[in-house]
């Protein structure tokens, strides 16, 4: 069974810096694509950032500079560095893992932003 499971969220002060990361079981983790999405109540959820198993990275036009997704494939784990965090940053940020027809997300991390 593939698990997706999320932690170091939390709150943090604008300007801050927080690290998600993302522990996945249960999967061949370096054959899939990772990525992070977040989701504002009664907004679509959205890319933050991925990184293709070959290496490519791509991100949302609102974290480039910011934001910085990677992977270690020994730990199973992906995680996104996350600097200069400003309030338009707080929400849930998901987790995604991505192979063809093969899809998985995790249950999700609250991160806010706030003095």
């Amino acid at each position: 069974q593939v698990q997706l499971v999320e932690s170091g969220g939390g709150l943090v002060q604008p300007g801050g810096s927080l690290r998600l990361s993302c522990a996945a079981s249960g999967m061949l983790f370096s054959f899939y694509d990772m990525a992070w999405y977040r989701q504002a109540p009664g907004k679509q959820r959205e890319l933050v950032a991925r990184l293709f198993n070959g290496g490519t990275t791509n991100y949302a036009d609102s974290v480039k500079g910011r934001f910085t997704i990677s992977r270690d494939n020994a730990k199973n784990t992906a995680y996104l560095q996350m600097h200069s965090l400003n309030r338009d940053d707080t929400t849930v940020y998901y987790c995604n893992a991505r192979r063809s027809a093969w899809d998985y997300w995790g249950q999700g991390t609250q991160v806010t932003v706030s003095s």
